[in-house]
């Protein structure tokens, strides 16, 4: 088990933060064609190597995009065969599944911060991400991607499947972060680092969008300029050390 999963998990779980709840959200990462995946119902805090399980990502994969697919089927696929202590892959693996397929993530971090769970619980809340409000915005979390609420399992796998598939073919690139509707937030990334800071950006973007709108009319970036700030090689280059990347 990836002690870096591990403690990527510690770190996003600690209550002070305001990310997740009790046993909210899940953490994972890809290894030898394996998805190693939060258990469901562990909770981020507390988490251990046990509380971990594997799950074959092809096998997924195809669990994902078969029309067929019963919640059934994907339950009896995320069950841990033989295991005494009865655990199973979180029911939101297939999230995780497709950002690793459609998004091209070897890392990622789903979470509830209450701030963006706020913000996605309104009706205006697709709109309240159309462009940044500061620069680091822009750069550390780019164009987020959107999915309106889909319940748990196939349904919000399938959707996020979509969605990342969609923002790649409109922007020519996979998102950093996908919006989950009255939900939370997928953060994709390359490393536990990176998810982190897209994690902890995607947070501050959220308390900015509040105290905006609670003085005043938000002023938003031009949406054009927030991605040619965010592919300026001195950009990138910080981006990537933000991630734990050496540049």
């Amino acid at each position: 088990m990836p002690a870096a999963l591990v403690d990527l998990t510690l770190r996003v779980g600690d209550p002070a933060r305001d990310l997740v709840s009790l046993a909210e959200g899940n953490t994972s990462t890809v290894q030898d064609g394996e998805l190693v995946v939060k258990a469901s119902g562990a909770r981020m805090d507390r988490a251990s190597a046990g509380d971990f399980v594997v799950v074959d990502v092809d096998t997924a994969a195809r669990v994902l995009a078969d029309p067929r697919t019963t919640q059934d089927e994907l339950s009896a696929l995320l069950s841990v065969a033989d295991d005494p202590r009865g655990r199973r892959a979180s029911i939101e693996t297939l999230v995780h599944v497709a950002a690793v397929h459609a998004g091209g993530a070897t890392w990622v971090a789903h979470t509830h911060p209450t701030a963006l769970v706020g913000l996605l619980s309104v009706e205006e809340g697709e709109r309240l991400w159309q462009a940044p409000l500061f620069p680091d915005e822009a750069v550390v979390v780019g164009r987020p991607a959107w999915v309106g609420y889909e319940e748990p399992g196939l349904a919000l796998g399938r959707a996020v499947a979509a969605a990342i598939t969609d923002h790649a073919d409109r922007y020519g690139t996979p998102p950093r972060l996908v919006l989950l509707g009255n939900h939370g937030i997928v953060a994709l990334g390359r490393s536990p680092e990176e998810v982190e800071a897209v994690t902890t950006m995607a947070v501050k973007a959220a308390r900015t969008r509040l105290i905006a709108h609670a003085v005043g009319r938000p002023r938003y970036l031009d949406a054009a300029g927030g991605d040619a700030l965010a592919s300026r090689a001195d950009e990138v280059a910080r981006r990537a050390l933000l991630a734990g990347e050496t540049v």
